[in-house]
């Protein structure tokens, strides 16, 4: 597969576990802030026009990561278009320690995703225009359709990080915790546990991402080939701005000021994001649903075929809502 390149940074890894989905084009595109991050958009395969889907990652995740998802939703009719965040992938690093997970500002996501909006969906890519955020990318999200209600028709989340798992004094109060520390000028240090271990063969057994082996191992092997991708360990930076974006989210207000339609989907088994913080936001919200997927873990959509049908049969019927 021949894959179209701005620049040679830019290019995306085809390894025989994870080939690159048809039609691919990989590039560049500079934030209003000067930020410069890599982006790819491929053309639908299927036989009817749908629009295009927009996919917000996780963190430390990295455009690779989605080729199966991609090539799904080609498949069925969309176009689909996304981004490494500031700080991970093939985007520009913020900090000396490129392998350090750091931000300053969540809201300099929300740059990104507008600024890819502008320089790469509105230019390049067909409407109606669907956002599919997985877990920081779906936190990315729900402020996204909460701020702009014109960007985009749709939100579809795939466990998005409303809140975390065991916060000793609550979410609140680790945010105010966390601030006190990045005041004193340590926001770029890192903050890991010691369960926390790069993705190997040997870490696959009791992790909390994925009950499927062979997709849990596409990213060892894209890293293998790429180590320039990896982001580790997140900086109290990282989790003190993700920690008010999450308290913003869970504020009594939040639901009202979402002004399309949400549809979410959470995993049963999640140790990395709240679920049941997750459904709490689903049963307040006016303009949106959500399901709960039983024996999912965290990333949905590298989990098991069984599992990912029920995710793609959720979009599938969501999307279909709006032709109706």
């Amino acid at each position: 597969m021949t894959v179209v390149a701005d620049a040679d940074p830019a290019t995306l890894c085809d390894v025989p576990s994870n080939p690159v989905p048809e039609g691919a084009h990989a590039g560049y595109f500079s934030t209003r802030d000067n930020v410069r991050i890599r982006y790819a958009r491929f053309p639908r395969t299927g036989p009817v026009h749908r629009g295009t889907v927009c996919i917000v990652q996780g963190r430390t995740e990295f455009i690779e990561k989605y080729f199966e998802t991609i090539a799904d939703f080609q498949k069925r009719g969309f176009a689909v278009a996304t981004f490494d965040l500031r700080g991970q992938g093939g985007s520009d690093r913020l900090i000396p320690n490129r392998k350090h997970g750091f931000v300053e500002h969540f809201d300099d996501y929300w740059l990104d995703l507008s600024s890819f909006h502008e320089n790469v969906l509105l230019p390049d890519c067909p409407p109606p225009y669907y956002l599919v955020g997985h877990s920081t990318g779906g936190l990315v999200a729900l402020l996204a359709a909460a701020r702009d209600r014109l960007m985009f028709d749709r939100v579809f989340l795939s466990s998005p990080m409303v809140a975390l798992p065991g916060l000793p004094l609550g979410l609140n109060g680790m945010a105010r915790l966390v601030g006190a520390l990045r005041f004193l000028g340590l926001s770029r240090l890192p903050l890991a546990r010691r369960q926390d271990k790069p993705q190997s063969e040997a870490s696959f057994p009791g992790n909390p991402l994925t009950g499927d082996k062979a997709r849990y191992m596409r990213s060892v092997d894209v890293l293998a080939v790429r180590p320039d991708l990896e982001v580790t360990s997140p900086t109290l930076g990282w989790i003190g701005s993700s920690l008010d974006a999450m308290a913003q989210v869970n504020a009594d207000e939040f639901p009202a000021s979402l002004k399309i339609p949400v549809f979410i989907c959470a995993a049963a088994l999640d140790r990395v994001v709240d679920t049941a913080a997750t459904e709490m936001l689903g049963l307040r919200m006016r303009n949106g649903r959500h399901v709960i997927i039983p024996g999912a873990r965290h990333e949905l959509f590298m989990e098991t075929d069984a599992i990912r049908e029920q995710v793609l049969a959720a979009f599938d019927a969501f999307i279909t809502e709006q032709a109706e």
